[in-house]
């Protein structure tokens, strides 16, 4: 029997994601690779962070892992007060599915499905009713501006457009972090602009954004800026940006 997301309870008190004296390293043969080293961070709800650095610095690695793709090889990762690093591979896809979000650069969108099955996706995994599918994924898919190209194909759309429908599937699940990996990187700079208004709206409204990018635009609209360099947590820097919701 599948379990639900209610078979772990995140605390709601507790920070979205902290992690711990953290490391990874893979290991070739009798060589040890190591990748990230002793990362101590700490994410609130509704931050939106940026995380910056050259490459092989260490980014898609911290990405994953925060997305729970994969393991620390050291240290601890506790996500919403709960630790995963010792979670199995079905907790770990339960727990991807259902509190984690995600939108790639490069949109990952099944050419086969139109926008509302496409957004639908998420919530199929999650074993929802086809009804509840059906009302939600129209109600994103009017969230990102595309309410008149629900029956479209992604083929029949633009690039930009494919990234809102990207967007609205991370939203599908009501996750606790939407984690983006270059979101504007295959874009024009109008469609980029348009994807990043979208994303500063979801951060006004209380969402929790990780956001990876080179562009030190995009980085200066989120409220703190971890850069890595040689697989370490280098400098931290905050923009003093802060949320509606934080206002109130």
């Amino acid at each position: 029997m599948t379990k639900s997301r209610d078979s772990y309870k995140f605390d709601p008190d507790s920070p979205i994601l902290v992690m711990e004296d953290m490391g990874k390293s893979y290991f070739l043969s009798s060589m040890e690779l190591r990748v990230l080293r002793d990362v101590n961070l700490t994410i609130n709800s509704g931050e939106y962070i940026a995380i910056m650095g050259p490459s092989g610095s260490g980014k898609s690695t911290l990405l994953n892992l925060i997305g729970c793709l994969d393991r620390p090889t050291y240290g601890d990762y506790l996500l919403g007060g709960q630790s995963v690093r010792m979670l199995d591979d079905n907790q770990l896809s339960l727990i991807r599915g259902s509190r984690i979000g995600f939108v790639f650069q490069s949109f990952n969108l099944i050419a086969q499905l139109n926008v509302i099955e496409n957004i639908e996706i998420p919530m199929f995994y999650q074993s929802h009713r086809e009804k509840v599918n059906s009302a939600r994924s129209l109600e994103l898919a009017q969230l990102v501006g595309l309410g008149d190209r629900i029956k479209h194909r992604p083929a029949e759309l633009s690039g930009g457009q494919q990234q809102r429908v990207a967007i609205a599937r991370s939203l599908a699940n009501d996750p606790l972090i939407i984690l983006a990996d270059e979101p504007t990187g295959n874009l024009d700079s109008t469609s980029g602009t348009d994807i990043l208004a979208i994303l500063d709206q979801l951060h006004n409204e209380g969402k929790t954004l990780i956001v990876v990018t080179h562009d030190e635009q995009i980085a200066a609209r989120a409220q703190r800026v971890i850069r890595l360099f040689d697989g370490r947590i280098d400098k931290e820097e905050f923009n003093h940006k802060q949320t509606k919701a934080q206002t109130r």
